[in-house]
């Protein structure tokens, strides 16, 4: 058998995607067709026999494109495609590349071409979710597993990359890194105290010189990596280590192997968090974990509020509905202070830290 897995969806969807992948290589090659980001977090991976790139935004735009990738779709020889992300296009390709067997959700836009539908079960995890797309290969699992977590596997030159960032702010293998990953594309995901968390945290932290605060993200998110730096900077702590922009997906990967505790927003730091198994502190505002979206490390806390108007989309909106945005603004500093504490008092340790 070999198996195809189109998943040209968000970052954190392809992180979460690979339990899927795993199981579906113990019985076969599995060939994945993947945007540009999507196919560098898969760079290394043993269970990817081949990865097809399709940048559906840029180069592969228009009909040409599609072509393209049908035309590579089809010289896999795959004889079963999982349709990881259910659009109708995703769902072309398969069927135009003559795969036989086409399966994904029930609730997907693309089902008119599935020859198999699978029930998208909404109380459950995602990476679950999308493990269940393969129950009806012949993969040996009698049951699921009672807990998922994804796979990530960041080269030699990905570890140097952070290793050689770390040494540049004079970390030494053994000091204490705790992590803040303060961006989001959706602007209501994002915390607005970080700055004031990050000052919070260098008072109980003062007199211990191998407590170091990174920021991680885009570059994008370098405006806010200033803020948290110019906070700790004030409350007389060490210099922060702004990674923003600076670290490949996969080097941020290997960063956060790292790393004692993240706090992140709801976002992709949170699932190759997941896969480094790191211990996460996951703030939700407009969304909630029963999305399918949450903390998958062995420790993690979430941080959230009880209001009646959430969830109030998928994504996150631009601008709160209602104008208040009381989700993200009235998390307290002190409740995600109290869950960091909580996680660095399993003093799990890091592997390489």
């Amino acid at each position: 058998m070999s198996a195809l897995v189109l998943q040209t969806s968000f970052l954190g969807d392809m992180i979460l995607t690979t339990p899927l992948i795993e199981r579906l290589s113990r019985i076969g090659a599995v060939h994945v067709v993947a945007t540009p980001a999507n196919a560098a977090i898969l760079a290394n991976h043993p269970a990817v026999t081949s990865v097809i790139v399709f940048d559906k935004r840029g180069a592969d735009r228009g009909l040409a494109g599609l072509r393209r990738v049908v035309r590579a779709a089809r010289a896999t020889g795959a004889t079963a495609a999982y349709l990881a992300q259910g659009s109708m296009r995703t769902a072309s390709i398969a069927w135009l590349a003559g795969i036989p067997e086409r399966v994904g959700f029930d609730t997907s836009p693309g089902r008119l071409l599935y020859t198999r539908r699978v029930r998208y079960q909404r109380s459950w995890h995602h990476a679950q979710r999308l493990y269940s797309l393969g129950d009806g290969a012949a993969t040996g699992d009698a049951v699921h597993p009672p807990a998922l977590r994804p796979s990530l596997h960041p080269s030699v030159a990905d570890h140097a990359q952070a290793d050689a960032l770390l040494s540049s702010h004079g970390v030494q293998r053994g000091d204490r890194l705790v992590a803040l990953a303060p961006g989001s594309v959706w602007a209501t995901k994002r915390w607005p105290s970080y700055d004031a968390l990050a000052a919070a945290l260098i008072a109980p932290l003062a007199g211990t010189p191998s407590v170091r605060l990174i920021v991680l993200g885009a570059a994008a998110d370098g405006p806010l990596a200033d803020a948290i730096a110019d906070a700790v900077l004030a409350a007389g702590g060490l210099p922060v280590i702004d990674a923003t922009g600076k670290l490949s997906m996969l080097g941020s990967a290997a960063l956060l192997e790292r790393v004692r505790v993240l706090v992140t927003n709801d976002s992709a730091p949170l699932h190759l968090a997941s896969a480094a198994n790191t211990p996460t502190v996951a703030l939700f505002g407009p969304t909630i974990p029963g999305f399918g979206f949450g903390p998958l490390a062995d420790h993690h806390a979430i941080v959230q509020q009880a209001l009646g108007c959430r969830p109030c989309g998928a994504h996150g909106p631009r601008t709160c509905p209602l104008g208040h945005w009381d989700c993200m603004r009235t998390l307290t500093v002190p409740s995600v202070v109290d869950a960091i504490r909580d996680l660095a008092a399993h003093d799990v340790t890091r592997q390489g830290a």
